[in-house]
């Protein structure tokens, strides 16, 4: 459980980390997400470690790594989908096989 006084800061710091990420990055949306994920990760350790010398800093810090691995991994689930889908053969085409009498070019 977090203190009162580790809450308190992290509400201060919230918005101001947010704006930086903002500022730097664009994306209002994934830098939210990222702000979040390092409020997160400062709720849980600062109770057990202590409070950074500049928290305001390693907040930015954590959230712009979270922020990039995103996009990383982001990066890399398209770069498998194009990859999938220049292996299969585009021929316009449904994917499964063609049934018995289309083959004799008949209807049902």
């Amino acid at each position: 459980m977090t203190s009162p006084v580790v809450e308190d800061l992290l509400r201060t710091l919230a918005p101001q980390v947010l704006g930086v990420l903002v500022r730097r990055h664009g994306q209002f949306y994934a830098c939210e997400d990222a702000v979040q994920e390092a409020l997160l990760a400062a709720a849980t350790q600062w109770p057990e470690q202590g409070v950074p010398d500049h928290p305001r800093s390693w907040l930015v810090t954590v959230a712009t790594r979270r922020l990039t691995d995103e996009w990383r991994s982001e990066r890399a689930r398209r770069d498998r989908e194009v990859a999938v889908a220049v292996r299969e053969p585009r021929t316009g085409r449904s994917p499964r096989p063609p049934t018995r009498s289309r083959r004799a070019g008949t209807t049902r």
